[in-house]
């Protein structure tokens, strides 16, 4: 439950302006957590963090557990003393695209020289600390550095693609491959380690000025995952270790044939077995990385829309139910009463769905690009949603909020202005005001809203494989007028108020 009144600014790491091809974990993140300050914001909402493959896309990675090795800041590297100044390489021109291509052909060369340095010259109490790290994070950090290792070696193949005896975890298959790939795997393993190092480090800064981290946890894992590798009796799986019932959601008003994601099905019966273990781990681990975590999807904690693989659309599915309400009281048990999540409720709700999100208060979002298409009992409207939520002019699924504007029609606009009593000659911050006035304990505003961007800059287009993830900022953009403004309206509003542990 949301007891404060905050709000906050959604942006993803690989979006933030500096001198690498993308985002990083470097000064630019630092700056960015300064900037929120000065705008009296107290909440920085980001995408997944995990490791991404084709498309970018931070929603399927190669692992639920391990970060993405291209937001390693080099300079910090060089800092703690992996690099040397002239390994580090010549900043490209300034760009407002992430570019994933130039990331990875520049940077993983240069983090594999760091990871030799390490191993040369690293400090005994540097040495140490990864030593503990990789203790720690064993129970992930194993199964994902092999997978990683395996895939290099196996030329980026799928993992049900690889000999059946390593496929299918074969003990003297993991250990002649784990002896045989151990520089691989230490590299990998290393590059967790990295990765935390820097990101605890931001979160810990983030925090002492009195700004909490929210993350975001897809219900969904890749196919081609460590997580399934290592896990294929958590899934539903064929002979040939290919998901025999993938997710999706059913035909709606939006789409005739439905939506079918693909991605693999929990066989929660098993999980149930061991008190879902795994599940527990992941959410643990989820909140040492962040202070508040989103979970996408929550209906499919409740039930799932399981579509068989030989299907083409999500037509011919069926509704399985799915025991969210023994994980939640698991997790209260482990930690606490007041568990510091936020359920992804849009969409078609069923009785038993918002039963499972109030029965552990949990808040839920709230979108005003949403609002203004029907009726009164519009549930996104500002005058129906209750304290416990959080509320978005969009997220990063939707169109930026001037380009939302643009597409509606001339009679869509004076139906907007009508419901909020507004002549919307400031869009889009008279979205973003309406955001900040709502009783909603949380506001989190897109920085393109913030920085009135047209729909070229959004972030997502769902259904979409490519062209997506790809939008960045230009560190001038974020003004001193635009700061101010942000400040004064959130303190007109009542959400500058949290005192921060440091200034």
């Amino acid at each position: 439950m949301l007891t404060q009144r905050r709000s906050g600014i959604l942006l993803h790491p690989t979006s933030l302006p500096g001198s690498q091809a993308i985002g990083s974990l470097g000064q630019e993140a630092y700056d960015f957590v300064d900037s929120l300050v000065a705008a009296g914001q107290s909440v920085w909402q980001l995408l997944p963090l995990g490791p991404t493959g084709y498309g970018n896309c931070p929603y399927s990675s190669f692992s639920a557990f391990a970060g993405n090795p291209l937001l390693i800041n080099l300079r910090l590297l060089a800092d703690a003393g992996d690099l040397r100044g002239s390994d580090l390489p010549i900043a490209p021109p300034a760009t407002d695209m992430a570019d994933f291509s130039a990331a990875i052909n520049h940077q993983l060369p240069i983090l594999n020289l760091a990871h030799k340095n390490f191993k040369l010259r690293g400090t005994p109490a540097r040495r140490d600390n990864f030593d503990q790290f990789c203790i720690k994070q064993t129970y992930w950090l194993d199964d994902y550095a092999l997978f990683a290792a395996l895939r290099e070696n196996y030329q980026h193949q799928s993992w049900q693609e690889w000999s059946q005896d390593i496929r299918q975890r074969f003990p003297d298959a993991m250990q002649e491959w784990s002896e045989t790939l151990k520089d691989s795997i230490n590299l990998q393993k290393y590059l967790q380690f990295v990765f935390f190092e820097q990101w605890l480090a931001l979160k810990t800064y983030a925090n002492n000025k009195g700004v909490q981290i929210f993350g975001d946890l897809p219900i969904f894992v890749a196919e081609d995952s460590a997580d399934v590798w290592a896990n294929r009796e958590l899934f539903y799986l064929d002979d040939e270790d290919r998901a025999s019932l993938v997710a999706g959601v059913p035909p709606d008003y939006f789409s005739n044939t439905g939506q079918r994601w693909g991605n693999p099905l929990y066989h929660w019966g098993k999980m149930a077995e061991d008190n879902f273990a795994w599940w527990l781990q992941r959410f643990r681990w989820n909140l040492e990385l962040f202070d508040l975590l989103r979970v996408d999807h929550f209906r499919g904690f409740s039930s799932c829309w399981a579509i068989p693989a030989t299907e083409t659309t999500a037509v011919n599915g069926s509704w399985i139910d799915i025991p969210g309400e023994q994980l939640f009281t698991l997790l209260q048990q482990q930690l606490g009463n007041t568990l510091p999540l936020i359920a992804e409720d849009l969409g078609n709700l069923t009785p038993e769905v918002i039963k499972l999100r109030d029965q552990f208060d949990l808040p839920g979002m709230k979108i005003l690009q949403f609002a203004f298409d029907s009726d009164m009992d519009n549930p996104y409207l500002p005058a129906n949603i209750s304290a416990n939520a959080v509320i978005y002019p969009g997220t990063h699924d939707n169109n930026t909020t001037l380009g939302w504007w643009q597409d509606l029609d001339a009679t869509e606009q004076q139906r907007v202005r009508d419901f909020l009593q507004n002549p919307c000659d400031r869009i889009p911050w008279t979205l973003i005001e309406t955001a900040l006035s709502s009783i909603a304990h949380l506001a989190i505003i897109p920085l393109q809203d913030i920085l009135s961007l047209p729909a070229s800059s959004r972030m997502n287009i769902p259904g979409t494989a490519t062209g997506n993830w790809q939008w960045r900022y230009q560190s001038d953009a974020l003004s001193a007028d635009i700061i101010s403004q942000l400040k004064n309206m959130s303190h007109l509003y009542g959400r500058n108020l949290c005192i921060p542990a440091e200034i």
